[in-house]
């Protein structure tokens, strides 16, 4: 059978097509990706630098200044020298563990930004189990902080793994309660749902007056879930040497330093998601209607203002953990253990049912 050559051309053409709508369909879901992983590097790069501001104003010394104006490149310089640092290996270790555990723990925080929103419809996966999706997403991280300390073959390193994992079983649940009673409240389980509940009355429709100990609770869990101080117990220098972190060194390292910082801003995220109203502008005691339907309505515009107030509330709250750090001293391992299960867990647990009951009552 033979061909004529311009069917042939039109067959190559064809296939050409269909080639360069695939490529044009993989770079427009990367976009969007890579567009989040930017922010975000970028985000954290400017916590760290605002606690070392804020940490030296509480101190009474001057800070980072040397690095680029008012100090704002040195988390770069230090970055660049952990990138350029020999990478060590613990000779009777097991290696493939050691290595694997600093990527666990920040793919997995990493991940979890897929469900977080920025604005309205702003967000990388919009699903209707998001806020519990974030959860089970970011209890996978300490596995990986208990593969790095028993892959380090130090006893160090191990009991931080050891007291990473218990810590983060300890204050899961009481942060599974908070987030199921609002929920509840809500009557559903996607974040861009919870803000538009919250939106309906404005300031006041803020989840944080209609469950403030939830609010108090889901705080609480998060630094502890974060290992901020006072529950820095995986790390504590005075005891462990640095915990889990003891063998590592170069770029793992620095892993680690950036995955504690991912899960801190991921954790103000949700808590602006969850109890603070999104992306909505709230004004106690004026209502202007046109504020708060502005980033539904105006394009690009609207969407740089919900992605603006969304970051203003996330870096607002995120004074907490930062001048918690320089407040309160650092808990013992059972004092933590009781706080979680003893009395956490009881209230989460009491709070979760007085809003089942107030949902039944009013329907």
């Amino acid at each position: 059978m033979i061909i004529d050559t311009p069917e042939v051309q039109d067959i190559d053409s064809f296939s050409r097509l269909e080639f360069l709508k695939e490529v044009y369909g993989i770079i427009w879901v990367l976009i969007p990706i890579l567009t989040l992983v930017l922010g975000i590097t970028i985000g954290v790069l400017v916590i760290v630098w605002l606690e070392r501001e804020i940490s030296a104003g509480i101190q009474q010394r001057i800070g980072p200044e040397y690095a680029g104006p008012l100090g704002i490149l040195q988390a770069l310089a230090d970055g660049a020298k952990l990138v350029f640092k020999e990478n060590l290996l613990p000779s009777r270790g097991d290696t493939r563990l050691f290595s694997i555990g600093p990527s666990i723990a920040v793919i997995s925080i990493l991940v979890s930004y897929s469900v977080a929103p920025f604005g309205y419809h702003l967000v990388l996966a919009d699903l209707n189990i998001g806020v519990f999706l974030w959860i089970a997403i970011s209890s996978i991280a300490p596995i990986g902080l208990l593969m790095s300390g028993y892959g380090s073959n130090n006893k160090y390193s191990f009991l931080g793994g050891l007291r990473a994992a218990a810590q983060s079983i300890s204050y899961e649940i009481p942060l599974t309660l908070c987030v199921l009673s609002i929920s509840l409240l809500s009557n559903s389980s996607s974040t861009i749902d919870i803000v538009e509940a919250q939106s309906k009355y404005g300031f006041w429709g803020w989840n944080l007056w209609r469950q403030p100990i939830g609010f108090i609770i889901f705080i609480i869990s998060s630094l502890a879930e974060c290992e901020r101080l006072p529950f820095d117990l995986p790390e504590a220098e005075e005891e462990l040497v640095a915990g889990y972190q003891t063998e590592y060194s170069g770029i793992k390292f620095g892993l680690f330093y950036v995955a504690s910082y991912l899960n801190l801003l991921v954790s103000s995220l949700f808590v602006t998601v969850l109890y603070l109203g999104g992306w909505n502008i709230s004004i106690p005691d004026i209502y202007v209607s046109e504020l708060f339907e502005i980033n539904k309505t105006c394009g690009v515009f609207g969407a740089t203002i919900g992605i603006f107030i969304t970051l203003a509330k996330t870096y607002l709250f995120l004074f907490i953990p930062i001048t918690t750090r320089w407040t309160l001293p650092r808990l013992r391992m059972d004092q933590l253990l009781n706080l979680g299960w003893k009395f956490l867990l009881p209230i989460s647990l009491g709070n979760l049912l007085l809003t089942t009951s107030s949902q039944l009552f009013s329907l």
